[in-house]
């Protein structure tokens, strides 16, 4: 589960990336509205656990955002805020439950579960993903492109697989450093750009068409058509 929490309460937020953690949850954390909307919107989350009271930006105006744009991803509203008005004014936001402080993480849990339920009942995870003539197979651990099997290295496979659940959208050097590599900082090194040219002469060079595309000062995509 990948879980971003939007907090400015820095000993809260320390406790919940720690709870989250003791149950296996991979946490990101923002501590201001501004920060954290430019994260739900750059990167895929289970699950957003937003305070309603935000610095520079409101959780309800993140909500707002998000609901706006497409964005169905569950959020859960945390607030001291917990008259009936608030309550109401959160969940018509867009919020899909309303968590009132203090409470227990045992709780949290618990109805974080149940948005997780309620957002995929009975839905099988998507095992194949297809773009244009280019195709993944999760379980077989298999790539091919108009039907030729194209070998790739464990990173190579998880990089191309991160490419096409984003096929059609720039993904920047940061949203591969953070979804790809685990990094929550810049390296300095050419890391991405070796394994982009690697996975580039793979999967395009032996073709007419090719896929993935260098978006000059902003990252890479894979095209869509």
């Amino acid at each position: 589960m990948r879980v971003l929490v939007i907090e400015d309460d820095a000993q809260l937020a320390s406790y919940l990336a720690k709870a989250f953690g003791e149950i296996g949850a991979r946490v990101e954390l923002a501590e201001n509205g501004r920060d954290g909307l430019f994260l739900a919107t750059g990167n895929s989350y289970d699950v957003l656990v937003i305070d309603r009271m935000l610095p520079q930006l409101d959780g309800l105006a993140i909500i707002r955002t998000l609901r706006a744009s497409g964005n169905s991803t569950p959020v859960l509203v945390l607030s001291a805020l917990g008259e009936v008005d608030h309550r109401v004014e959160g969940l018509r936001a867009g919020g899909d439950d309303y968590l009132v402080k203090p409470f227990a993480f045992s709780e949290l849990h618990a109805r974080i579960e149940a948005l997780l339920r309620r957002a995929t009942p009975g839905e099988a995870p998507t095992t194949h993903l297809r773009v244009a003539d280019l195709e993944l197979d999760l379980l077989k651990r298999e790539v091919h492109r108009n039907g030729q099997p194209i070998a790739l290295q464990p990173r190579e496979f998880k990089l191309l697989e991160y490419l096409m659940r984003h096929a059609g959208q720039v993904v920047t050097r940061t949203m591969l450093l953070e979804n790809v590599w685990d990094y929550h900082f810049d390296p300095q090194t050419n890391v991405i750009d070796v394994h982009i040219s690697r996975l580039r002469a793979k999967i395009d060079r032996e073709f007419e068409q090719p896929l993935l595309q260098t978006v000059r000062g902003a990252g890479y995509m894979l095209r869509a058509d």
